[in-house]
């Protein structure tokens, strides 16, 4: 919600600045803050951390999309035409300069968003191609042509890079569609020429835990108990979005192959594209027997007519040069879950069938080419119906499965619980509910509408408390714990019958949190239910502390690394607008990453360097801390690393960050189920060897009224 207000006038009376009003909830205090920002705010947070530098550091799709353009230049010379070239999507201006430089007459550089249209312009000026490259500002959509047009002429070579980790998210074809019907001639040229989408089949316990809930064994000292999960959730479909991740980085050892590569479809961008719904199936027989749950999908593009330049997506154990990669993060690999696990047997015929809409990839597996069943197969796009894939991601899942983690939790609260215990959990969509009336509570209340007000939460509270009474009911505990759906400083004695809370528990875990001390919420609402609290309050976790340490990143560097010359063009313009960007009011922020994705190594220690006592209320001062990390490996210091763990009680603690610590070399490896917050340094100076240590200076303050952490680090020599 943004309201603009005027903020300034100059001398002539006019409007100089605007400001606007933002209204955003707070992650970790649970308020609703309207907040004073710039009105270019939100065009600096789309440059800032967007994949610009990432695309401009991909140094295999430059190359090949170069010698395509090249190509298709030559053949439309070679048959006597002048080189027309409409490029969409332009961004830097960058494919339309190769164009130019291949020998193209002249091209029409198409970008919707004008910030970037701006800097093209700037970047075709400097790089001396303005007489031969028109930026249009539109959607393609609204491109026109003929003498008053935008376009003079129908172009005859195509050029896109209109593609997404799925290829047709980003809505490629209804583009292409468009194009073919009213901008480009009938059998033009197009870079890239095809692309190709392949899918193979797997069993991954690892990736099945992302989409469905495992049952879980509780042991007691006196009995046990089976959590399972309800039958909605078993039978529902799941999300209906791809799940999109750096396959390159999921061991062997974590999925078993079951088919052979399928090649599922095409789509030639040289002809007419239809962006209809449409399925495409495959016959094959599995190569394996076991469980077919999950489709790994990824795709390739042929630049060329001839596919001799290609550009490929496949994963390391099919790439035909798996030690020589290139690393991208604007385009990884897709995850496609299956409706429901199907048990296969070796050599037995199969049908897996790729299902498309204009923006989204499905996939169903059956036995017989027409098998249309309401279980397993789905024409219609699959819509989650338990509720549960909306408010769970997939790292949730596969933190709520990781019976580890698990474990120490049930450990924890055997230690802390009593017969008479009165519990309240406040988390979002948690089994430690189930897990404290399994260890022997007395009572257990569960407070399910955290984090922002009750009026933006309220559908999300309903998809909550429905899950969780599908759970309890499957499990019969709908009538031992009691739900209560309030905000925490709008709770009632009533609403807790008249009894003090001796027990108060949280993972802690709420679905607004993006970065890891957002989930301090558990804290705020300590503090907002202190008078229902017994005076000899047990709270688990007990603490939390944030914890740091300086990395070298094996490729995640480039994302914010400027590229200065791309293929021979100068785009030090578009290097200047990211840091722009970045130096805007929220310069220097921490950014959430799911680091198991990206290799990287410790150059210091892991450090403590803030404590949360959630014993007691949140305080009214700042928390904060100063001091210098020393570099103990050499390497290059690309960012610090932070994370918080929590102190479930004094002999058990679980870390959000870090996982074991550091080996030899510095390896890291990270907690698989969250994202770690990452603060890129300014510059990457050489750590030396212990004879000549450097260091990164730190200061950081936690601010109690905002909830947030002020940081700031500095790379010493």
């Amino acid at each position: 919600m943004a309201l603009a207000v005027a903020a300034g006038r100059g001398d002539d009376g006019l409007i100089d600045t605007m400001k606007v009003f933002c209204g955003r909830a707070n992650p970790t205090t649970g308020s609703v803050e309207w907040l004073e920002e710039d009105e270019h705010y939100d065009y600096h947070q789309e440059i800032a951390r967007s994949s610009y530098a990432d695309m401009l550091h991909d140094k295999d799709r430059n190359v090949k999309y170069y010698q395509g353009i090249r190509a298709a230049v030559k053949r439309v010379k070679e048959r006597g035409q002048p080189a027309i070239v409409l490029d969409i999507g332009t961004g830097t201006g960058l494919l339309s300069m190769m164009a130019v430089s291949a020998g193209a007459d002249f091209c029409y550089a198409v970008e919707v968003f004008k910030p970037m249209a701006d800097a093209a312009v700037k970047i075709v000026e400097k790089n001396g191609f303005s007489d031969k490259i028109k930026i249009i500002n539109k959607h393609s959509t609204e491109v026109t042509v003929g003498p008053d047009g935008d376009m003079q002429c129908y172009a005859n070579i195509l050029v896109t890079e209109l593609f997404d980790t799925e290829l047709i998210g980003e809505g490629a074809l209804p583009s292409y569609e468009h194009a073919h019907k009213n901008l480009v001639e009938e059998n033009c040229e197009a870079v890239p020429h095809k692309a190709t989408v392949y899918a193979q089949l797997v069993e991954s316990r690892r990736m099945w835990s992302w989409n469905k809930l495992f049952p879980l064994l509780v042991q007691t000292e006196t009995a046990q108990k089976l959590i399972v999960a309800p039958a909605e959730m078993e039978s529902c479909p799941g999300a209906p979005s791809v799940y999109d991740i750096q396959l390159n980085q999921m061991p062997l050892s974590d999925f078993t192959v079951l088919s052979d590569v399928l090649t599922m479809f095409s789509v030639d961008f040289s002809k007419q594209v239809n962006s209809s719904p449409t399925h495409h199936t495959m016959q094959f027989e599995p190569r394996e027997s076991g469980r077919a749950q999950v489709v790994l999908s990824w795709w390739d593009i042929d630049m060329d007519p001839d596919g001799k330049i290609k550009c490929s997506m496949a994963p390391y154990w099919v790439h035909s040069d798996p030690k020589n990669i290139q690393w991208r993060d604007h385009w990884m690999q897709c995850v496609y879950f299956l409706p429901n696990e199907e048990p296969v047997v070796q050599g037995e015929s199969l049908y897996l069938t790729a299902h498309r809409d204009d923006y989204c990839v499905w996939y169903n597996l059956h036995k017989t080419r027409n098998e249309k069943s309401k279980n397993n197969f789905h024409e219609e796009r699959p819509v989650c119906e338990c509720q549960a894939h909306l408010l769970w991601n997939r790292p949730r899942f596969g933190e709520l499965n990781d019976h580890k983690r698990t474990e120490q939790y049930i450990q924890a609260l055997k230690k802390v619980l009593k017969a008479d215990s009165i519990c309240l959990c406040i988390s979002d969509g948690s089994l430690l509910p189930i897990l404290a009336h399994c260890v022997g509570a007395e009572q257990v209340f569960t407070l399910e509408n955290s984090a922002v007000s009750h009026r933006l939460m309220k559908k999300k509270s309903k998809k909550t408390r429905r899950i969780l009474n599908f759970i309890f009911k499957a499990n019969g505990l709908e009538d031992t714990i009691t739900i209560i759906e309030k905000r925490p400083e709008l709770l009632t004695s009533a609403d807790l019958g008249d009894r003090k809370i001796s027990v108060l528990l949280g993972e802690p875990f709420f679905t607004t949190s993006l970065l890891p001390w957002h989930n301090l919420y558990f804290w705020y609402a300590r503090t907002a239910v202190i008078e229902h609290l017994a005076n000899n309050i047990t709270v688990l976790p007990q603490a939390a502390s944030l914890h740091m340490v300086v990395v070298e990143f094996k490729d995640l560097w480039r994302i914010r690394s400027p590229c200065g010359n791309c293929e021979g063009f100068d785009v030090h313009i578009m290097d200047d607008m990211i840091k722009h960007s970045l130096d805007f009011r929220e310069a220097r922020e921490a950014e959430p990453h799911p680091l198991w994705e990206y290799s990287s190594r410790c150059l210091s220690e892991p450090q403590q360097v803030l404590m949360f006592d959630f014993q007691k209320p949140v305080p009214e001062q700042p928390l904060s801390a100063e001091g210098s990390i020393f570099l103990q490996r050499p390497g290059k210091s690309h960012g610090v690393v932070l994370w918080m763990e929590y102190h479930l009680t004094t002999e058990s603690s679980l870390s959000t960050g870090l996982i074991q610590m550091p080996e030899a070399q510095g390896e890291c490896s990270w907690n698989p189920h969250c994202k770690q917050a990452v603060y890129f340094l300014n510059s990457t100076l050489e750590a030396k060897t212990q004879d000549s240590p450097q260091s990164v200076t730190y200061s950081l303050e936690f601010n109690p009224k905002v909830g947030d952490i002020s940081m700031d680090f500095r790379l010493v020599s």
